[in-house]
C-alpha cells in the first residue's frame, strides 16, 4: 500500500506559477508510473500529466501542454508538477495518482491509477 500527499496548492493570479508535489511512502516510488488529475467544482475528474517510471515520457492533454510540465525525483520519492500561465480555468483539486509498475507507455485514464492522494486545492484568480 502506497501512501501519497500533495502539497503546493494555493491561490494565485493569472498568470502566475505554481509548483504542486507530491510525496510517496510506504512502497517503492521508482518503479511506477505517476499521474496528476484535477478535478473543477461541477466537473468530472481529468488527466493533467503522466510521467513513466523511467521519466523518459510524459503526457500532457492539449489543455495544459507547453504550460505544465510533470517531473520526478526518485531518490525523494516525490513527484512534482509545475505549472505556468495559470488560467482561471485551471482551479481545481489536484490529485497524484499512482499507476502501473515498470509500464513504459503512460495511462491517461483514472483506470490506470490505484492509488491517490487526498489533492490540494488549486485557485486561480482573473
Amino acid at each position: 500500500q502506497v501512501q501519497l500527499v500533495e502539497s503546493g496548492g494555493g491561490l494565485v493570479q493569472a498568470g502566475d506559477s505554481l509548483r504542486l508535489s507530491c510525496t510517496a511512502s510506504g512502497r517503492s516510488f521508482s518503479s511506477y508510473t505517476m499521474g496528476w488529475f484535477r478535478q473543477a467544482p461541477g466537473k468530472e475528474r481529468e488527466f493533467v500529466a503522466a510521467i513513466n517510471w523511467l521519466g523518459d515520457t510524459r503526457d500532457y492533454p492539449d489543455s495544459v501542454k507547453g504550460r505544465f510540465t510533470i517531473s520526478r525525483d526518485n531518490a525523494k520519492n516525490t513527484l512534482y508538477l509545475q505549472m505556468n500561465s495559470l488560467k482561471p480555468e485551471d482551479t481545481a483539486v489536484y490529485y497524484c495518482a499512482q499507476g502501473t509498475r515498470f509500464k513504459t507507455t503512460v495511462d491517461t485514464t483514472e483506470e490506470g491509477y490505484p492509488y491517490w492522494g487526498p489533492g490540494t486545492q488549486v485557485t486561480v484568480s482573473s
